[in-house]
């Protein structure tokens, strides 16, 4: 089975939808899909994803199911610089990575922060809607693995956000989100793909063969989007929080 996990094009966040050029990413992001084999299509109920998606669906004369918890990640946490709540998947270098338990896979929500927050109980209900989903094409998650009871070849494709993106790669590979969230970058409209691996008869694991591919950007000259980045150096103008 293959997963693309697409995030949602340049967004205009005030109407929760997309920007004229979110719009054009969308547009090249749906030729591009368009040539791919996709069996079902999961999207977010946020307006920026549906958005996002409805060129596809439009293209491909496809439907998509709409799942609440393929909205972005909403658990936010009183972050140590600002003394107010904010998204937990946003923190400053200085205050997550001298945090041991942030790199660890079980105990990345175990601090006091994350527990005031409640960040656990939300990613338990993102990640246990997933496996659900996974369930219902034939693979059904046991500990850190899943059984195959219907192998397939099928794609499925997830329009959704930056955030939750993180939470369900990590949740595939066994990483904690927050190495996610601060170690990667996916542009507006980029597909990352996951592949499932049957090394032995009934035991699958996932993989990743592509991350954040903007590459039906390039093809058209459009630069990807500076969205989910921050500054590249601190003189350079573009946001820093």
């Amino acid at each position: 089975m293959r997963l693309l996990i697409i995030r949602h094009g340049e967004p205009d966040y005030e109407k929760d939808s997309l920007t004229p050029k979110g719009w054009r990413e969308a547009a090249y992001l749906a030729e591009m899909l368009a040539n791919e084999r996709i069996d079902k299509c999961y999207v977010s109920p946020l307006g920026r994803a549906k958005d996002t998606a409805s060129l596809t669906l439009e293209k491909t004369g496809m439907q998509a199911e709409e799942c609440a918890w393929l909205q972005e990640f909403p658990a936010e946490v009183i972050r140590p610089d600002k003394g107010y709540p904010i998204n937990s998947w946003d923190f400053l270098p200085q205050d997550w990575t001298n945090v041991r338990e942030y790199y660890d896979r079980d105990l990345w929500a175990s601090t006091k922060l994350m527990q005031d927050g409640d960040v656990r109980r939300e990613y338990d209900k993102v990640t246990e809607a997933f496996d659900k989903l996974l369930a219902r094409h034939g693979y059904v998650r046991e500990g850190n693995f899943y059984h195959v009871r219907r192998a397939n070849r099928d794609t499925l494709a997830l329009f959704c956000h930056f955030a939750v993106e993180c939470v369900l790669l990590g949740h595939l590979i066994g990483a904690s989100p927050m190495v996610l969230w601060h170690g990667f970058c996916a542009a507006p409209s980029s597909v990352t793909t996951v592949m499932t691996e049957e090394r032995r008869e009934g035991i699958a694991s996932f993989r990743i063969s592509r991350f954040g591919d903007v590459s039906h950007l390039y093809a058209k000259g459009e630069e990807p989007s500076f969205y989910a980045r921050y500054c590249e150096t601190y003189d350079d103008g573009e946001r820093r929080d």
